[in-house]
């Protein structure tokens, strides 16, 4: 499926879950990126029903429950919906690997440029007087972050491209410039890397994506190479940044029944009158402040203190991006 159709068919998604009106294929083509056509224009209009035929079959195959139905009696043109209660998985316990998989899967969503689009439909929802839940499409719009370089760098490997960035590796002050040509963007031990064919030292590298300074730029034409057959990029990832040795022990307290990911890692978990106490093996103070900062209040780094200051510099640096006003309390036992 293309990416213009599956866009398409997200927010079309997305606008039928948001509202419990059935809405008409007129309002669904004001709305929906994808399907802007002239209402007047007797051939644009029929090509806007082939398509949104081809979709609503499409969203029925995938098993989406699509209601037809219409809002009075009085109405005599149909409607569409989504009935949540159907559309809505139940619980599904899953394994670390499993939940690792369905992060990376995340991640990736929210740069696949959905969300600008499906909240401007969202709004010409409400324009138009239709009441819109805003809780309905929670999950559908993850709020998962990578790093800058991860769009241009994912596009330049779907489409062939060169591309070149600075980078800048722990033993030197200076960033230097790269040429590649990447084969893929992959997750490893909580990292992103792209792994390519390096130009200038004619040889299989890969980059850590957060170590990369400033834009990422495409050049040359699509199509310029063609990466190895049956590359397997998580293996090049590991062999190149070698296995990681958990030295470090830290301590953190985590609030009863929260922080379920952290529980998951911890070697030792005891129970005490404040909380539980988590014991956790670390290889990068940095590393593991960076995760520990998602759970937000649920999680209060005990020891040791590099890992403590760590969090509070996280914290300080979220709080300067959001102009937060107030002080940051990181690591004491009120968050």
């Amino acid at each position: 499926m293309s990416r213009t159709r599956t866009e398409r068919l997200v927010n079309l998604v997305i606008c039928l879950l948001s509202t419990r009106r059935f809405l008409t294929a007129s309002q669904i083509a004001a709305t929906v990126p994808g399907y802007e056509h002239d209402p007047d224009d007797p051939r644009d209009h029929e090509a806007f029903q082939r398509k949104f035929e081809r979709d609503k079959a499409e969203l029925r195959e995938l098993g989406v429950p699509l209601e037809t139905g219409t809002v009075s009696v009085f109405d005599t043109e149909p409607g569409y919906r989504i009935a949540r209660r159907e559309y809505a998985l139940p619980d599904i316990p899953l394994t670390p690997d499993e939940a690792a998989a369905v992060g990376i899967a995340a991640r990736l969503w929210q740069h696949a440029g959905l969300a600008a689009a499906a909240s401007s439909g969202l709004a010409k929802l409400r324009a138009a007087g239709v009441e819109v839940d805003p809780q309905a499409t929670l999950g559908v719009e993850p709020l998962v972050t990578v790093d800058p370089a991860f769009a241009p760098l994912t596009k330049a490997a779907r489409e062939r491209r060169t591309v070149t960035f600075s980078y800048r590796v722990p033993e030197h002050d200076e960033p230097t410039s790269r040429r590649l040509q990447p084969w893929g963007v992959v997750c490893w031990r909580g990292r992103w890397y792209v792994v390519g064919h390096d130009l200038d030292r004619s040889a299989t590298r890969c980059f850590r994506l957060s170590r990369i300074v400033g834009p990422v730029r495409l050049t040359g034409p699509s199509g310029a190479y063609q990466p190895p057959a049956g590359v397997d990029l998580i293996s090049h990832v590991a062999r190149w940044y070698g296995p990681v040795e958990h030295t470090g022990q830290a301590t953190v307290l985590a609030r009863p029944g929260r922080a379920a990911g952290v529980r998951r890692w911890a070697q030792e978990v005891s129970k005490g009158p404040d909380g539980d106490r988590l014991v956790l093996r670390y290889s990068d103070p940095c590393g593991l402040a960076s995760w520990l900062v998602r759970y937000g209040a649920d999680v209060v780094v005990l020891d040791p203190p590099e890992v403590r200051e760590a969090v509070i510099q996280r914290l300080k640096e979220v709080a300067a991006r959001h102009d937060t006003a107030g002080p940051v309390v990181a690591a004491g036992r009120s968050p």
